[in-house]
């Protein structure tokens, strides 16, 4: 391993951007899969009617 360190500003502040980008892309998958999970749950409740609560016709 080489002894030189990367002190300038250059440096950090390139390594800060890429800690933000990473940052900013671990928020966004988050709150993909929350949206795309909210939708699911959505989809498999019966659809809503002008009459609530929504119950099955009965068979007897």
């Amino acid at each position: 391993m080489s002894d030189n360190t990367d002190t300038s500003l250059a440096g950090k502040a390139a390594l800060a951007a890429g800690a933000a980008i990473g940052s900013a892309a671990v928020a966004a998958a988050l709150l993909f899969v929350k949206r795309r999970s909210d939708r699911k749950k959505a989809e498999a409740q019966p659809p809503k009617t002008g009459t609530a609560p929504h119950f099955p016709s009965e068979t007897d």
